[in-house]
């Protein structure tokens, strides 16, 4: 049995962690489970969804494969935040270490993209680069290991790409059609590039106050 860790902890971002999960939870032969610092309800950066963690991670000392969210819990990451000394713990002997959007910054403050390409959403590019990784706008970066994903909705794209390692490319595809995953946006303005200057500059005002609260 292949053993998945999903990573919570405060003011995570849902779907960050929700597509993985999609992906990989009805996938035989994967044992997916909900892990945090304590066991028992997280709240993700709304304050208006909670999710359960199942596990500790003071009572794991081995996952396959760790799946670290994004959100707006790393405003003061350093490296005595729990998410962080766990991917230390782990990262050693996992099969596949990974992230969803800023979850990449968790990854990189732990050492494992020092001078790698890696990605995460195109607002943290910067600080991304800060903690000694190489930033690329690509949507899914495989490098060793280490799989990074860029913001959000780029999780299921990462859970496809896990469950074509884990359980192979048809599986993968199974699941892809199974969850009608066939993106057909209504708008195309989901990148930078695409984006009015306008449109670029009212997001990232959207995301200041949760980067730096009062």
């Amino acid at each position: 049995m292949t053993t998945i860790g999903l990573v919570l902890y405060p003011s995570f971002t849902a779907l960050d962690i929700v597509g993985p999960f999609q992906a990989l939870v009805d996938v035989p032969g994967l044992d997916v489970s909900f892990i945090a610092d304590e066991i028992g309800p997280v709240t993700d950066h709304t304050g208006r969804l909670t999710m359960h963690a199942a596990r500790r991670f003071a009572d794991i000392d081995h996952l396959d494969v760790v799946v670290v969210p994004g959100g707006f819990g790393d405003a003061n990451l350093n490296e005595d935040d729990p998410v962080v000394q766990f991917i230390k713990k782990v990262h050693p002997t996992t099969a596949w270490t990974t992230s969803v959007c800023t979850g990449a910054l968790f990854l990189a403050q732990a050492g494992v993209l020092d001078g790698v390409e890696a990605t995460t959403h195109w607002a943290s590019y910067a600080r991304l680069e800060a903690l000694g990784a190489k930033p690329t706008s690509t949507r899914v970066v495989r490098v060793g290991k280490v799989i990074t994903a860029a913001g959000v909705s780029a999780g299921i794209d990462m859970g496809l790409t896990l469950v074509a390692d884990l359980a192979g490319a048809d599986m993968a595809r199974a699941v892809q059609l199974a969850i009608e995953y066939d993106p057909q946006p209504p708008f195309d303005c989901g990148a930078p590039a695409k984006a009015s200057p306008e449109l670029f500059d009212l997001v990232v005002k959207m995301f200041e106050p949760r980067r730096h609260p009062a």
